[in-house]
Parts: structure tokens; C-alpha cells; sequence
């Protein structure tokens, strides 16, 4: 009996809120993904592994991948689960008699919920790994009102793996409906899918408060030192006649101003690339492009507040800022304080945490000419 697990991959996980896909950040050293694709490498009533990942991802795939016994194959996802899940098993629908589909968002599985589900499957044609709900559930209406109380002894909470007989998962993905898993797939082609006992620690990360909580399975929380991640961040741009001059979100008097595609913020661009390197989360000209007809003339101190709210969907706080910005002319001493304030605002933290300072460039290059601005800024991190 050949059996394949299919591992699904291929989404973005925009409930999580980073720019990074979450089954790519790391959990005690390793990805959320490798931890995944590790539990059925190891796994021996395995085969072998598929794993569907974003497209943009398939020919350069993490190096954790590529290493090892029953390196998987590599599939390109599709816009839903199913078709991520349908690519795969295109891979493997000659050669398998069991294909198990599991999230890549599940680190923590099981050898033994594995193999529990591949049996299920095996005798009775579909299985899911699920647990049963423990709380007294409530049905309620759009209002928030309670219609029913649901008999939580035929309640079941839905896992994955989950295990079919090919025929089984051919007539499942055959279906055009949307579904959430493909067990609801396979009832609604009439197959009976037989439940299994589960793990409640095979837990599904969704949001970062789930990724704290996998840290805290896993000892991390109390035995290692708290988080900290510092970035780094330089912008400059050229000084022109007929452009303000707008550095931390206050419009200085000046006869000349930065030019860029946006209002040109110096300092605002500086400190953007600094919270988003340090968190991970790529820098301003991915998020922000400058060929981009939706940026053009943009408030910087805004892009600066987009960009923390990625910084914190990828668990992150600011700690503290530090800049400096390199200018022969004009002397900010008269602003660093509404400066500091504006980016204490953007940044979601205490003005103390802020500190920004001028330097001239003693005459020397561009800078020292009075022909551009150039500004340096450092971020410091913190887990939240």
C-alpha cells in the first residue's frame, strides 16, 4: 500500500497580518512549515510528501526543503485550499492508495494521529483526526441570539491530518463547491468520513496570539530570554526647488525640498525600512513601490502607520528609534520635538522612545553641498 501525504501550503495568511506568509516564520529556530513536513518525513507508513506552496515560492523553495530522506515534491498552490490540495495530488493520484492531507499551520502533529487517521482511511474509505468539544455549544443567530444548544457529546472539532482512499478524494476534489476541508468535500460526494481521535496539542496557528502559544508549548516562553530584533534603515533623496521640505511629518520652511515619488519624508522612509527589517517583514519598496500610481504624493507618516500595523501582526512592538539625519541646511533643533511626537504617533509609542538628531556633513559630498539629505535610523523590537 503506497501512501502520500499532501501537505497544504500555498496560502498567505492574511488573518495572521504579515507580509511574510505565517508557515515561513520561525517557531523555536525552525518554520512553522518544516516543523509540518518534518512530522510525515519521519513518519514511517509515509511514502512520500508533497507540498504545495505560493507560486512565487515554487522554484526557489526554503533550503529546509531540498535536504534529507523523502525530500518532497513541489507544487505550485492555487487561489483556494482545494486547488492547492488539487495540484498536489495530481502528483500522486497513479501511484497512491492513501493520500493524507494536512495544514502546514499544524506543527505539533503526531506520529500517532497520523497513523490513527491512515488506518481509519484505510478501512473505511475517508477519515479526519478531530476532537471532541468539551464546552456546551450555542447556535445563535446574525443578531448574536441563541437558537439552539447543540448536544456537545455529537460535536467534533475538525483537525488534520486527514486521510482518504484516492477514489474517495478523486470524487471529493471532482466537486466545483468551495468547501473548508476536504471532508466536507467527500460528504458531499456520499462518502462516509469517519472521525478519529485527535490531539489537542495539534494546534492550528491562525494569529499571533497562536504562535505565542506554540512558543509556549514548546518551553520557549519561560526558558528563553524575551525576543529582540533590531533594523536598520537609510534613505536619501536629492533637494529641488519647488518641493516642501517635509521631514517626520512637519513641513519645514526652506527654499528647496526632497524629491520622490511620495511627499519624499527622509526620515519617515528611513524608519520604515528600520521596524520593518528588524521585524522581518521585507522593507518600504515592496510594500510601498515608487512606480506605484497609488503612492504618488503620499503621506509618509501614514505608509509609516501601515507599515507597524504589519510589524505587529508579525508580533512585534517598538521598543525604541533612533535617528539621525544628515543635512548641511536647514538646522532642525526647532522641530525634533514635533518630530519626535509625530513618529511616536506612527510608531504606537512613547515620545521618550524616540530620539532624532541633526548633523551637517561638514561640507563634504552631496550632503555637505546642501544638494540632498540622507538619514540613518536604527529600530529596536520586542516580542509582544
Amino acid at each position: 500500500m503506497h501512501v502520500s501525504a499532501l501537505i497544504a501550503a500555498g496560502g498567505r495568511g492574511l488573518r495572521f497580518g504579515t507580509a511574510q506568509p505565517k508557515q515561513f516564520l520561525s517557531l523555536g529556530g525552525r518554520s512553522i512549515l518544516e516543523r509540518s513536513v518534518d512530522a510525515f518525513r519521519r513518519c514511517d507508513v509515509i511514502d512520500d510528501v508533497v507540498v504545495a506552496l505560493p507560486a512565487d515560492l515554487v522554484d526557489h523553495p526554503p533550503a529546509s526543503l531540498l535536504v534529507g530522506e523523502k525530500r518532497p515534491e513541489i507544487v505550485s498552490g492555487g487561489v483556494r485550499r482545494q486547488d492547492s490540495v488539487a495540484h498536489a495530488f495530481s502528483l500522486v493520484v497513479d501511484r497512491a492508495d492513501i493520500v493524507v492531507i494536512h495544514d502546514a499551520a499544524r506543527p505539533f502533529v503526531t506520529d500517532e494521529t497520523i497513523r490513527r487517521t491512515v488506518a481509519a482511511a484505510v478501512e473505511s474509505g475517508a477519515a479526519i483526526a478531530a476532537t471532541r468539544a468539551l464546552d456546551t455549544v450555542k447556535r445563535a443567530s446574525v443578531d448574536g441570539i441563541v437558537v439552539a444548544t447543540l448536544p456537545r457529546e455529537e460535536i467534533f472539532l475538525a483537525q488534520t491530518p486527514q486521510a482518504f482512499r484516492t477514489a474517495v478524494l478523486k470524487d471529493a476534489l471532482a466537486l466545483a463547491s468551495d468547501a473548508t476541508d476536504e471532508a466536507m468535500l467527500a460528504e458531499r460526494a456520499g462518502h462516509a468520513v469517519q472521525v478519529v481521535e485527535g490531539d489537542p496539542g495539534n494546534l492550528k496557528i491562525t494569529t499571533p496570539a497562536d504562535l505565542a502559544l506554540a512558543e509556549r508549548l514548546l518551553g520557549l516562553s519561560s526558558a528563553a530570554p524575551a525576543v529582540m530584533r533590531i533594523g536598520n534603515g537609510y534613505d536619501l533623496h536629492r533637494l529641488v526647488t519647488d518641493r516642501p521640505l517635509i521631514l517626520g511629518g512637519v513641513t519645514i520652511p526652506f527654499d528647496k525640498g526632497l524629491l520622490g515619488h511620495s511627499d519624499a519624508d527622509a526620515i519617515c522612509h528611513a524608519v520604515t525600512d528600520a521596524v520593518l527589517g528588524a521585524s522581518g517583514a521585507g522593507d518600504i519598496g515592496r510594500h510601498f513601490p515608487d512606480n506605484d500610481p497609488a503612492w504618488e504624493g503620499a503621506n509618509s507618516l501614514d505608509l509609516l502607520r501601515k507599515a507597524m500595523t504589519l510589524v505587529k501582526g508579525a508580533g512585534f512592538s517598538v521598543v525604541n528609534v533612533d535617528v539621525v539625519v544628515i543635512a548641511q541646511k536647514p538646522k532642525l533643533v526647532p522641530y525634533v520635538d514635533t518630530i519626535r511626537a509625530n513618529l511616536a504617533g506612527a510608531l504606537d509609542c512613547d515620545v521618550t522612545q524616540v530620539s532624532v538628531k541633526g548633523k551637517t556633513n561638514e561640507g563634504v559630498d552631496s550632503m555637505g553641498a546642501g544638494e540632498s539629505i540622507a538619514v540613518h535610523a536604527v529600530a529596536l523590537l520586542t516580542r509582544i
